[in-house]
Order: structure tokens, then C-alpha cells, then sequence
């Protein structure tokens, strides 16, 4: 996957090591907006940090775990989505995306999600995508919804951010299933 279209001058590709300066200026830009639900876009703080990030995402994608990519529109990253897990052996993975706040309401995110999953069943033929999300995150449970998963459950306190404690929608597409 180098390059895929997700709507008009937009397009999602694999957010690679070369790209942290470019990564680490979007956190800098969305980061207030982010860090209420990704713990990483506290991390990130410099753009030596976004490069390590991103170099042990290349590193597991290389050992055909987890991976990442970038949401551009018309030339400006301004979101992602990813396999936060990804376990070939067990056919099971987990699934995420993020937007910047410019970049929301116009069905990137679940374009996206929706190209990953579709390629996580049925180009590599995981069994299982997992998609969890604090019960306050809306935005992404709205994405789970969008892609027709089913909602399995809430893991009750499973989540510290900032000292306070989240509880964890999890839902999830079992290959078959669609």
C-alpha cells in the first residue's frame, strides 16, 4: 500500500520514520485537541521523539505487527489511523484513527478505518478487528458504529489518562461477518 484515495484531495499512506518532522508538527498543531485520548500526543514533545515513535512502528510493520498511516488532505497531514496491534498467527487486531480538529466531519477518519479493516479480512485474513475507545471519545465510537461493527462490551476503568480514570468501549468485525 503506497498510496490510497479516501475522498477529494485526500489520501491515506503509510506514515513512515522520514515523515517525523512533518508528524511532529501536526501533533504541535492538533495536540490539545488529541491528547485528551492519545496518551502519545503528550510524548511527542520534539521532533526527535516523533521519529522514535514512528521508527518502532516501521520496526514492528517490518516484523508484520503493528503499523501506521497518515491522513493527508491536499498536501497536509492531518490525521491517522493504525494497527495499534497486529498478530497475523492469531488473525486478531486492533484498530484506531485520529483527526485534527479541521479535518473532522468529513468521513476521513471512516474511510480510512474502512480501508484498513477491509484489508486486515480480506487481503491478509485476520479474523478479528478490535476497535476500543474511552466512552467519553464519541468521535471514535462514532467511527465503530459507521463501519458496522458490533459492541461487545465496556471494560469498566480500564483506562488512566492525566490521573483519571476511562471506561473502554470495545466493538469489533469478525471476518465473515459483514
Amino acid at each position: 500500500m503506497l498510496t490510497l484515495p479516501l475522498a477529494e484531495g485526500a489520501e491515506l499512506h503509510a506514515l513512515e520514520p522520514w515523515r517525523a518532522q512533518e508528524f511532529y508538527e501536526f501533533v504541535v498543531r492538533s495536540g490539545r485537541h488529541l491528547t485528551p485520548w492519545m496518551p502519545w500526543a503528550t510524548d511527542i514533545d520534539e521532533p526527535a521523539k516523533a521519529a522514535r515513535w514512528l521508527q518502532g512502528y516501521a520496526e514492528d510493520q517490518a516484523r508484520d505487527g503493528r503499523r501506521v498511516y497518515g491522513i493527508w488532505r491536499d498536501g497536509l497531514l492531518v490525521g491517522g489511523a493504525g494497527f495499534g496491534a497486529f498478530d497475523a498467527r492469531t488473525g486478531n487486531c486492533s484498530l484506531g484513527a485520529w483527526l485534527a480538529p479541521e479535518a473532522r466531519g468529513q468521513g476521513l477518519a471512516t474511510g480510512a478505518a474502512r480501508l484498513l479493516a477491509d484489508w486486515a479480512v480480506e487481503t491478509r485474513g485476520m479474523s478479528r478487528v478490535e476497535w476500543s475507545a474511552a466512552t467519553g471519545n464519541h468521535a471514535s465510537l462514532a467511527v465503530a458504529k459507521r463501519l458496522g461493527m458490533a459492541q461487545e462490551g465496556v471494560l469498566r476503568s480500564a483506562l488512566e489518562l492525566d490521573g483519571v480514570r476511562h471506561d473502554i468501549e470495545v466493538w469489533s468485525r469478525i471476518a465473515g461477518e459483514e
